[in-house]
């Protein structure tokens, strides 16, 4: 090839030259990228979903091939999103995909250095046990001065920003329920 034709081959010269002024079309293109599919083409299924990661709630279009999620995408559908994600919700694959995502319970006693596996039954019961331990230990009638206060100082609650508000307004509820007066978000941090 020579040296005239390769330059002629650079993105930028063939957007100058040609029709494709704005960098849109064919000036942008390569040899390899001409030929190139979406990840998406080849799944089996979409299916509508919700980012998990605020209480925005933008759309997503899960692909699956396999019974696998191959990728997550904006639903451009959405009047809340318009098809668009944050960097967040952009990398939400990962959630399912990551091979580093812990999928068992794992619980290392107090004093302990190594980590253990637990069934999903014993850890509520354990988690269970201890919140109304803490409740009946730490629980308030009144306060020093005889007011009627009915709230338990040993119990508080720092959610995440991974809850949308159906669940935030549930976890206030649950932790009201239990007394606990603490209670915040990480997103007003």
């Amino acid at each position: 090839m020579g040296a005239k034709t390769f330059i002629g081959q650079w993105p930028l010269l063939r957007q100058v030259t040609g029709a494709d002024r704005l960098g849109r079309g064919k000036a942008a293109m390569s040899s390899r990228s001409e030929h190139l599919e979406p990840r998406t083409v080849e799944a089996d299924e979409v299916v509508d979903s919700v980012c998990p990661f605020c209480a925005v709630g933008c759309a997503q279009k899960v692909f699956v091939k396999d019974g696998k999620v191959t990728q997550i995408e904006g639903n451009p559908a959405s009047p809340i999103s318009r098809g668009r994600l944050c960097p967040k919700g952009s990398a939400s694959k990962q959630l399912v995909t990551s091979p580093s995502r812990v999928t068992k319970v794992r619980y290392r006693r107090p004093h302990g250095t190594e980590w253990e596996d637990l069934d999903l039954d014993t850890a509520m019961d354990m988690i269970a046990d201890r919140v109304i331990r803490t409740r009946k230990q730490f629980w308030e009638w009144e306060d020093e001065h005889g007011r009627r206060t009915r709230r338990s100082l040993g119990i508080a609650s720092l959610g995440g920003a991974t809850l949308d508000n159906e669940e935030n307004y549930l976890m206030k509820k649950l932790y009201t329920a239990m007394g606990a007066i603490q209670i915040e978000n990480q997103a007003r941090i």
